[in-house]
């Protein structure tokens, strides 16, 4: 299944149903009366947050999602029947935008949250409801009202509490799959994983907190650039961040250039350029692999520097797990002692252009002025 995390959508909810203009004409009732019903009301659009949904794919080709509309009131005072609803199922995490202006209409951070993403119109009321002591015979009724319509953007933003990121192959896979419940895909090459993965991690005996692990970014990725920009939008929601570097060896004596500390630099300045609030979220650094020898090698080198810097520093191996203890409880102390980010935050996607009903466009004359109720070749006074 593919891991679909922002879609935009169109949203018309029911018309209402016009009320009815009916008479009694019982054979043998006097005076027989107003008997229009109501119509009943249009179908809105629900969205539900469900935890055991994890992707937007259900919605990634409805560009369009249409309600009933709510049915005509009838003789003999039947009311009409009114639409059903329609309920979307949407992971939990779903940010719900106006697409056209990038507003936040709903959070739907917990499961079982709802909104009303289009309300459904209500319907129009029956000349018998407008029966009164001084007007008898109400020979009109009401028509329905339309339904709410608009565009919205879904987007996911996974919930966790510290994010894992770092250059592709740095260990990020390995390291949940050791520290949590969760089982990524792991292998030799670069963009193994290719969607987010959460897991959830056992510390301090009964408490727990959530890891997520995110692919592999690069230099350019808030332009595009590798797999990037698809997934930096869901390290906003996280409170902390774990950034995990590594040393690479040379190959037949060859320097391929990378270094641990221009990996952080790189990756640290993609946060910012993606999102300042990013860049000011509490980080620390772990150096991976530090089995192999030249990795251990430049432990004291690279601890040093980010200490200097004021960043936590620690070092482990996923495979003898060395240093590992130390790494979730410095992860789980972030979990706990950084605030939530807000909403405000969050990096908008771009807007889209509004819709334009051709329907609504109104005929024009050689002046711009429509005339109603004129005939062409009648004629008017001039006064």
């Amino acid at each position: 299944m593919a891991f679909v995390d922002c879609v935009t959508t169109h949203l018309i909810a029911g018309h209402g149903g016009a009320g009815a203009v009916a008479w009694r004409r019982e054979k043998f009732v006097e005076f027989g009366g107003p008997s229009g019903g109501n119509g009943g009301r249009g179908g809105s659009i629900v969205l539900i947050a469900d935890r055991n949904v994890g992707t937007l794919t259900d919605l990634r080709y409805r560009k369009e999602i249409r309600a009933g509309d709510g049915k005509p009131g009838q003789a003999r005072l039947k009311d009409g029947p009114s639409a059903d609803d329609i309920i979307i199922r949407v992971p939990v995490g779903t940010l719900v935008r106006d697409a056209v202006t990038t507003e936040i209409l709903a959070d739907l951070a917990d499961d079982g949250a709802t909104y009303t993403a289009a309300v459904g119109g209500i319907g129009g009321r029956g000349n018998a409801s407008f029966k009164s002591s001084t007007n008898q015979s109400p020979t009109y009724s009401q028509p329905g009202i339309e339904g709410t319509e608009r565009t919205v953007t879904l987007e996911l933003k996974l919930l966790a509490d510290v994010a894992l990121v770092g250059y592709p192959s740095v260990g990020k896979s390995t390291l949940i799959s050791v520290v949590s419940n969760a089982r990524p895909k792991i292998a030799a090459y670069p963009f193994t994983t290719l969607r987010p993965n959460l897991g959830i991690v056992s510390w301090r005996d009964h408490e727990a907190f959530v890891l997520a692990d995110i692919p592999g970014l690069i230099e350019g990725a808030h332009e595009g650039h590798g797999l990037g920009i698809q997934f930096l939008r869901h390290i906003e929601r996280c409170r902390a961040i774990c950034h995990l570097i590594e040393v690479t060896p040379p190959f037949d004596e060859v320097d391929d250039g990378r270094d641990p500390i221009r990996d952080f630099e790189r990756i640290t300045h993609e946060l910012a350029q993606f999102s300042e609030s990013l860049a000011a979220r509490p980080v620390i650094v772990a150096l991976a692999k530090i089995d192999l020898p030249f990795a251990r090698d430049e432990e004291d080198r690279l601890r040093a520097h980010f200490e200097g810097l004021g960043v936590p520093f620690y070092a482990f191996s996923a495979v003898t797990r060395d240093g590992l203890t130390e790494l979730v409880d410095a992860m789980g102390t972030l979990a706990i002692e950084s605030p939530p980010p807000e909403q405000t935050h969050f990096t908008a996607p771009a807007p889209v252009a509004p819709r334009v009903d051709v329907d609504e466009v109104e005929d024009e004359t050689e002046d711009n002025v429509v005339y109603v109720g004129l005939d062409s070749d009648s004629e008017t006074d001039d006064d």
